[in-house]
């Protein structure tokens, strides 16, 4: 299996992880591995998911229960996959797969499609359930007044709205104007949006891991605007900054029992 780069701490400490401790640690609701995965890269892979998750939950400065999403999440890598797509979530499945060659790189995007799914019956009263939440919000459904949420609708503001908050933004245009050129609609979903976005502020951690995200500086995709750029980036760095440390806060206080 081909390496990949890594600059974090080190959450394994000369143990021995395999894909049954992962799921255990984490709680995923099930973890599926093709049957045309070697025994040595199998090994390989789960120390590969087990470091990047890892880096994922310090990043977010969250808890395990947020990476599963409160045991909701299941996992398939090398499994079901499509014909050119390395990576996807699957809302129906509530679960993220990777390919077994093409997909590392792809866990920060498809996780976040996984946590913008789960979120949107928690966060809107109305918005039905087969929607992500950054659809929902753009659809103007009713939401559930908590300061959590209002923080949540910040990075989607930041993310899809100029810093008026009244025209599409740089992001949401250079989407637009690249869905235009290939006469699709995919990349200007609000979904497709958040996830680029969500990967941007992951990989600009100081942590570094090319198994969990890649290519959101230098990158053809980076080149055409796809992900953001300058000031923007940083205002929804900040927006994403600021919810993730105050989900993570109340998670670990709910979660030690002192809420």
């Amino acid at each position: 299996m081909k390496s990949h780069f890594r600059r974090g701490p080190d959450h394994r400490i000369g143990e021995i992880v395999d894909f049954v401790s992962l799921r255990k640690q984490f709680d995923f609701r099930s973890i599926e591995v093709g049957r045309w995965v070697s025994r040595a890269e199998n090994e390989q892979a789960a120390e590969y998911f087990y470091d990047a998750l890892c880096d994922l939950m310090t990043i977010l400065g969250g808890t395990e229960s947020l990476i599963s999403l409160r045991g909701t999440l299941a996992i398939q890598y090398a499994i079901g996959g499509r014909p050119g797509v390395a990576a996807h979530y699957n809302p129906a499945l509530r679960a993220f797969s990777l390919a077994k060659n093409a997909g590392p790189g792809s866990i920060a995007h498809e996780w976040f499609h996984a946590l913008d799914h789960y979120l949107v019956d928690k966060v809107f009263m109305d918005a039905p359930t087969r929607l992500f939440a950054s659809a929902a919000w753009l659809k103007d459904a009713t939401p559930v007044a908590h300061p959590l949420n209002d923080a949540l609708f910040e990075c989607f503001r930041q993310i899809m709205l100029d810093e008026q908050g009244t025209e599409p933004s740089e992001l949401c245009s250079a989407s637009l104007n690249i869905d235009r050129t290939l006469n699709i609609l995919y990349y200007s979903l609000p979904e497709e949006l958040c996830a680029r976005a969500f990967e941007a502020f992951v990989q600009d951690h100081t942590i570094c891991n090319h198994f969990l995200v890649k290519g959101t500086k230098e990158s053809k995709e980076a080149a055409l605007g796809l992900y953001p750029r300058g000031a923007q980036r940083q205002r929804i760095n900040e927006a994403f900054s600021t919810y993730f440390q105050l989900l993570g806060r109340a998670l670990k206080r709910k979660e030690g029992g002192d809420a």
